[in-house]
Formats: structure tokens, C-alpha cells, sequence
């Protein structure tokens, strides 16, 4: 059970709410994406077309969605883990953006990993999730010279791959 830090009452997650703008209105054509359980992220993207993935291969399937998101707001493609573990099964372009200004037709790029089995998608599978967000747009500065930080240029395996000792 998860308890509260100041006073260690049994914590309530269903009394947790929200600003109002936290929970846009995103009009939507076509088959409404669903949330498999309350407090999901992620609401199910369909597949509309029946394809087979040869080992390797990448596939661009549609959904038969499109959406209008509010200003301030964006969408994401997120992968599904299960398709990932189970079928090695992903996203090319993972998370794929879909601005607020879009109004096409929402697909899904998937790719098949496994090296040996090809993978099978049936229209009405899901195939990807839909995640909304709040956006913040940036006022880029521009300066000669960046601050300094601990980090600094370091970048990809800066921090090598051991955790920290215990």
C-alpha cells in the first residue's frame, strides 16, 4: 500500500484531479482509440489492413484515424511493449509526432526484428498507442558560448554501462 510522506494515510489514487486543460478535447475521424485500463497513457491504435512482416521487414499500416489536437498539444506514437517482447516488433520512428496542426490519416511504421520469424497483423490489431501531451514551445537564444555543466560534452556511453557501486 502506498502511504503518504507527511502523514503515512494510505494514499488515494483515485481522488488525484486535474486541471481541466490537462484533459483536452481531441476531435477524432474515424474508429475512437481506447484506453485498455483507467490511468493508462497510452489509448490503442488499430490496424485497418491485413500484412505480413518478413524478418526484417518494415511495413507502413494505417488505422483509419485522424485527429485534431488543441494548441499546446501534441500526440505520440508510443510502440507496445508486449509486441516488442514477445515478437521483437517496433516502431521505426518511435515515438512518431503528430502535431496539432496535422489532420491526415494517423499510421503506424512497424518493423519486424526477429531474425528468423516473420510476424502477421490482422486488421483490428492493435498495433501502437496514442499518448497526448502538453507541448511547451521554447524561445531559442542565440549565444557564442553554452554555460558549463558536470556533464558537459559527454554524450552517448559518457557514463559507460556499470551502475554505481554500492
Amino acid at each position: 500500500m502506498v502511504r503518504g510522506i507527511l502523514d503515512n494515510e494510505p494514499y488515494n489514487y483515485s481522488t488525484m484531479h486535474y486541471p481541466e486543460r490537462m484533459t483536452p478535447e481531441v476531435l477524432i475521424v474515424g474508429p475512437t482509440p481506447l484506453y485498455a485500463h483507467p490511468g493508462d497513457a497510452g489509448a490503442d491504435l488499430l490496424a485497418t489492413i491485413d500484412v505480413t512482416l518478413a524478418p526484417g521487414e518494415r511495413a507502413l499500416i494505417p488505422t483509419g484515424i485522424s485527429i485534431a489536437l488543441p494548441d499546446g498539444f501534441v500526440a505520440f506514437v508510443m510502440p507496445r511493449s508486449g509486441l516488442a517482447a514477445k515478437h521483437g516488433v517496433g516502431l521505426v520512428n518511435s515515438p512518431g509526432t503528430i502535431d496539432a496542426g496535422y489532420r491526415g490519416e494517423i499510421s503506424v511504421v512497424l518493423i519486424n526484428t526477429d531474425l528468423t520469424e516473420a510476424f502477421a497483423v490482422s486488421a483490428g490489431d492493435r498495433i501502437g498507442q496514442l499518448v497526448i501531451q502538453p507541448v511547451t514551445r521554447a524561445r531559442f537564444v542565440t549565444v557564442t558560448e553554452l554555460p558549463g555543466t558536470a556533464r558537459g560534452i559527454g554524450g552517448f556511453g559518457s557514463t559507460g554501462v556499470a551502475g554505481p557501486a554500492s
